[in-house]
């Protein structure tokens, strides 16, 4: 499989993966507190940059032979959540017929940056983010999308639910594919 193509699929996997990964991760996330009222925008944006970060470096251990598929594909990868409010604010744009909405992009862009800088510190380069690490990790996330004043710890929460198990299939899936540039079939 030459270049582009193994590149086009194994993006086009992993953010297939990555969007609906994030989607079971919020979903959970935002049914467990519901009774708190989290803040939609921020679950939405941190559970993004996580999953979006942690495909990335799966992916890369899975294209540690193959630089040429990594380049082209990570920084598609780590891009993800700018990629995704683009998406959004074009569709807004076009609902509403107001390019105005573009004003308030560079600040939310630099909202995001921060998310994925801190995710990018939690889940370095080089290294699958397996289950042990995600036990470590997760609970930040749970933190950083928690409204203030639940009665119970991050972890607490974490334990209710099976994020963990949800996101280590996806990335396991993600570096099985960039091993092999597509799953046996």
């Amino acid at each position: 499989m030459q270049l582009p193509e193994r590149a086009a699929r194994l993006a086009a996997f992993a953010t297939l993966g990555a969007l609906g990964t994030t989607q079971d991760l919020a979903r959970a996330a935002i049914e467990s507190m519901a009774d708190a009222g989290p803040d939609l925008e921020v679950v939405a944006e941190e559970t993004l940059s996580l999953v979006a970060v942690a495909t990335a470096r799966a992916a890369e251990i899975g294209l540690r032979d193959h630089a040429d598929v990594a380049e082209a594909v990570l920084p598609t990868l780590l891009d993800l959540p700018f990629s995704y409010r683009d998406y959004l604010i074009g569709g807004a744009m076009i609902a509403q017929k107001d390019a105005s909405l573009l004003d308030a992009n560079e600040e939310i862009y630099q909202r995001l940056q921060r998310k994925q800088d801190f995710y990018a510190v939690h889940l370095p380069e080089g290294q699958f983010p397996g289950d042990r690490a995600l036990q470590d990790k997760l609970p930040l996330w749970m933190g950083r999308i928690s409204p203030p004043g639940l009665p119970e710890t991050p972890s607490d929460r974490l334990d209710a639910l099976d994020v963990q198990s949800t996101l280590v299939t996806h990335l396991k899936l993600v570096l099985a594919f960039a091993k092999k540039g597509s799953l046996d079939r």
